[in-house]
């Protein structure tokens, strides 16, 4: 049997309840939506978790339907998924937590004793480490971004290959292979031995139906490939960065692209133009490098100075 919070699941079976985590300004306890998925059979065990950025929502919308497809009974080992991470920053729909202004996804490994942030950090920490692999389900939040896999333990790391071939086996075509900040879970889970990646699927306000499509289709892929249920996994060559050129506008106005996202781009091609409000050209910015274009605003409207567009480099295949 595992159990995680109220969550108790026997061989074959599934349960869902809460983890405890705290309580809210009223003095009443508050819980993450948690499911257990036991196999029929031995085997690893998987965690996932999503929204641990409150509005980044495509995570949340693989889990509904990637939990209800599993049958327990053609499961081999065990799937643990807290449904949703940032529990204060979800009920407001904003990125950060609002009981500390702290993003989340900043304070792994957590403090019980600690801030919100890291309250709740340390209870989700203390289920992850019991996996044998993590998928910590994020997205670009409000900037449109190409569906892809971060590795975030550095090329460096003891476990950088392993962590590596499970963003492969997620498949989502692309990969950034950049260490990541501190207290970031998939670069904090490594440390323990837990291979662990975040897939970043795509970006968008809300609720994106092709991104949470390629979400649920990489969770499977892991199933599959790691041997939770029978199949083949449906895994092509990757395209991997493995730093990033970020863009900002020398001028105010409307921006207009060039590329579109996922497409190839070459040193000293157009990435962008300015124009004002009646369409007169005020600037164009071209690449620094050749690379691949991974995310722009989703807003045409900037002023100088702010940020634009992002283009992967150092750009391989494996």
């Amino acid at each position: 049997m595992t159990s995680v919070g109220s969550a108790d699941a026997s061989p074959g079976t599934v349960d869902t309840g809460r983890l405890e985590v705290g309580e809210t300004r009223d003095g009443s306890s508050f819980g993450l939506p948690v499911a257990v998925i036991e196999g029929a059979e031995d085997g690893k065990t998987l965690y996932i978790q999503a929204a641990s950025d409150g509005d980044e929502l495509n995570g949340v919308g693989v889990v509904q339907r990637v939990v209800p497809q599993i049958d327990p009974e053609e499961l081999a080992g065990t799937i643990i998924v807290v449904g949703i991470v940032n529990y204060h920053a979800y009920q407001v729909a904003e990125h950060r937590n609002p009981i500390d202004d702290t993003k989340m996804n900043r304070a792994y490994p957590g403090d019980e004793t600690g801030t919100s942030s890291e309250r709740i950090a340390a209870a989700t920490y203390d289920v992850a480490r019991r996996a044998d692999l993590v998928l910590d389900l994020h997205q670009g939040s409000t900037s449109r971004m190409i569906d892809e896999v971060r590795v975030r333990c550095g090329r460096r790391h003891r476990l950088h290959s392993e962590c590596l071939e499970l963003a492969k086996t997620f498949g989502c075509g692309y990969v950034l292979d950049q260490k990541g900040p501190d207290g970031q879970l998939a670069r904090v889970a490594p440390s323990d031995g837990i291979p662990a990646v975040d897939p970043e699927l795509g970006g968008a306000v809300g609720w994106d139906e092709s991104s949470i499509e390629t979400g649920v289709r990489g969770v499977f892929n892991v199933l599959y490939g790691y041997g939770f249920l029978d199949g083949d996994p449906e895994i092509e060559a990757q395209t991997r960065a493995k730093a990033f050129d970020q863009y900002g506008s020398p001028v105010g106005g409307l921006v207009t692209f060039d590329p579109d996202l996922g497409d190839r781009v070459t040193a000293d091609e157009t990435l962008f133009e300015v124009t004002d409000v009646f369409g007169n050209l005020k600037a164009r910015v071209t690449a620094d490098h050749d690379g691949v274009f991974w995310r722009s605003r989703r807003l045409p409207q900037v002023a100088s100075g702010e940020y634009v567009c992002s283009v992967g480099k150092n750009v391989d295949s494996y």
